[in-house]
């Protein structure tokens, strides 16, 4: 009896021991984790709630507005999904069940994606109204505006949800109170390859517009000379700027990571850690609305205004 007993003891040691080592991440990968998506939270929550009211005020029947309502929108849904990432990480242990696991690390990767579709509509747009190949480019009707944003979510729900919900995570079996640790799918040949084009699209689509930004500008400030901080045509170029600067800083360093990570998964355990944290920047793309908000304000302008005739005093 004595020998069952501790027996019993042993195994549920083990189990525990297993289960805490189940979460991969030290304590320092757990703070950034918890810092930053609680930055991305607190920050993309006032920014969406700001952004709602300013879009009110909007034509609704411009594109690039559409573009926005959508972007509000993907945010909402991301930053629905923190509180239960920050609460994975500050405990340790999933409780949601597997299933919602798969719909909160789903989450992040479909918000990324559509963040960048949505940047480059407006990118493209504001562009074509730059070089003046179109005066302005909107809807004829409300219900037009209405019905490109549901064809892009029909889009995500028919095809690209349903290939999350029934072959992420198929690939081994997964602790039900570990979440976010699916590595065992890029052992796939099919999933590698998915990999590998999304990486190399997201990164010579980001030089192209990164290129094409810094052209604009430099034009404009030739054309406005010394007082182009004044001009509202620079500030609207700035807000371009804005989307290509997130694009650079939360999207292209996860994707430039993931190569290597795709690569050397099996060489070293640590990755998936790092993996993490990279994905993790993916979600500050939720301050652009709060961005936006502040860089069209009379008071940011004015003083950059003043910051700048002073450097010139000097």
């Amino acid at each position: 009896m004595y020998k069952e007993d501790f027996r019993n003891m042993t195994e549920e040691t083990g189990n525990s021991s297993d289960s805490s080592s189940a979460f991969i991440h030290t304590s320092t990968m757990s703070t950034i984790l918890i810092t930053v998506y609680s930055v991305a939270f607190v920050g993309g929550g006032i920014g969406s709630i700001t952004m709602s009211f300013v879009l009110v005020n909007m034509n609704t029947l411009s594109v690039t507005t559409t573009a926005i309502i959508n972007l509000v929108v993907v945010h909402s849904l991301l930053l629905f999904t923190m509180p239960f990432r920050i609460h994975y990480y500050v405990n340790k242990k999933w409780v949601f069940k597997m299933p919602f696991c798969k719909m909160v690390s789903a989450m992040v990767h479909i918000h990324m994606y559509l963040t960048f579709l949505f940047y480059v509509i407006t990118l493209v747009i504001r562009w074509l109204i730059f070089f003046q190949w179109k005066d302005k480019v909107e809807f004829y009707r409300k219900l037009h505006a209405v019905v490109a944003s549901a064809a892009v979510w029909v889009v995500v729900i028919i095809f690209v949800v349903p290939v999350f919900h029934f072959r992420y995570g198929r690939s081994g079996s997964y602790n039900d109170t570990t979440c976010f640790k699916f590595h065992k799918e890029l052992q796939r040949e099919s999933v590698k390859a998915l990999n590998y084009i999304l990486i190399v699209a997201v990164a010579c689509i980001s030089c192209v517009l990164l290129g094409l930004q810094i052209f604009i500008l430099v034009k404009v400030a030739r054309k406005l000379s010394t007082s182009f901080w004044s001009h509202q045509e620079f500030w609207a170029q700035v807000k371009n700027l804005i989307f290509i600067w997130v694009i650079i800083i939360c999207f292209l360093p996860y994707h430039l990571f993931r190569a290597y990570y795709v690569q050397h998964i099996r060489d070293f355990g640590q990755l998936e850690s790092y993996n993490e944290v990279f994905l993790s920047l993916t979600a500050l793309s939720c301050l652009d609305l709060l961005s936006f908000v502040l860089s069209g304000s009379r008071l940011f302008k004015q003083k950059v205004g003043m910051l700048s005739s002073r450097l010139r005093c000097c």
